[in-house]
């Protein structure tokens, strides 16, 4: 016959015990639950901000290229605007000889009605019909033939101004939403670097300034000599290791990449545009095993970042924030072509 024998009753110690574990085990729980994220190291903090700087970078050319562009169309639209006030002078005083034209005909037997309506307020739809000319004298048609060129060319040149305005409208927009971004990138940073305590900070400068130090005596030691115009750059961007790094800034004291690029170029004479993505087209582009100092380098799929070659497989740019004009290896970045100046 089977055993129909109870289980064994737990004792009192025993349902304490098992009790005690319960409770604390939802304790602990509980307290997990409502605990609050772990800080983050000071390496992911390094890395979220170099990853909000990046994209603050990326705003910042955006930024630079718009504030080319306006002023580009500012000055465009003021150069067809004072054509446009010229030839409207130019109008009034053909249309001032046409008028005396009309004025001697008058004084010896009355005005033609087709001159009459050529002097008119609205004479424009007039002056299409060529029937009208048949009753003018030579002159009298040369002098509205001239009119109605000059009419043809300032509304041409007022539906120009009309659409560069309309260009220079939209840029001024996209230079107000490209500096929002870059602000709102570059805040966000400094935020999660004051989440660092000041020992964290100042550990985190420490090993910055070792590895620029480092990065220094690397192009100390490729002994590798420059030339020409490019050798002039990196020579002028050499008196700006240090310097602070600001968006939209090109120089003297502080600048942005692009900024730092067109400066060093400006000291030895030559002109190059302002923003990478022009930058990189102002010149012959060359591969990585044919750089030589000087040449202008180029990281990122979109070409957000520039630098000059400084040799020995390192770049001096225009870094960030927190590093400033400083040299660093081109294998930090995702180096993309060399573009050679001249």
């Amino acid at each position: 016959m089977a055993s129909h024998r109870r289980p064994k009753q737990p004792t009192r110690a025993r349902v304490t015990v098992l009790t005690s574990v319960a409770a604390a085990a939802v304790a602990l729980t509980a307290q997990s639950a409502s605990a609050a994220p772990a800080k983050p190291s000071k390496d992911e903090v390094k890395s979220q901000v170099d990853a909000l700087y990046e994209e603050a970078e990326q705003a910042t050319e955006k930024f630079n290229g718009a504030k080319e562009r306006q002023a580009t169309l500012e000055k465009e639209i003021g150069q067809i605007q004072d054509q446009v006030a010229r030839g409207q002078s130019e109008l009034n005083e053909l249309r001032s000889v046409l008028g005396s034209m009309a004025s001697a005909q008058y004084r010896t037997g009355g005005i033609d009605p087709s001159l009459a309506l050529l002097l008119s307020e609205d004479p424009d739809s007039y002056l299409d019909k060529a029937s009208s000319l048949e009753h003018l004298s030579g002159k009298q048609v040369e002098a509205v033939q001239k009119i109605q060129a000059k009419q043809r060319t300032l509304a041409q040149q007022r539906q120009e101004a009309s659409g560069k305005l309309a260009d220079l409208d939209a840029t001024r927009k996209e230079l107000a939403e490209k500096k929002k971004v870059s602000s709102e990138k570059l805040a966000a940073a400094q935020a999660i670097l004051n989440t660092l305590t000041a020992q964290e900070r100042a550990a985190l400068k420490d090993e910055e300034t070792r590895a620029s130090r480092a990065d220094s005596q690397r192009v100390d030691l490729g002994d590798v000599k420059a030339s020409g115009r490019a050798g002039a750059a990196l020579a002028a961007a050499k008196t700006k290791v240090g310097s602070a790094y600001i968006s939209g800034h090109e120089g003297p004291n502080s600048f942005d990449c692009s900024g730092l690029t067109q400066w060093a170029y400006k000291q030895a004479n030559v002109s190059i545009s302002r923003v990478t993505y022009t930058q990189a087209n102002d010149g012959t582009r060359i591969s990585r095993s044919q750089l030589q100092p000087g040449d202008l380098v180029f990281f990122y799929g979109d070409l957000h970042h520039v630098g000059l070659y400084a040799g020995n497989n390192m770049t001096l740019h225009a870094s960030n924030p927190r590093g400033g004009v400083k040299y660093e290896s081109m294998d930090n970045m995702p180096f993309q072509f060399g573009v050679r100046i001249g």
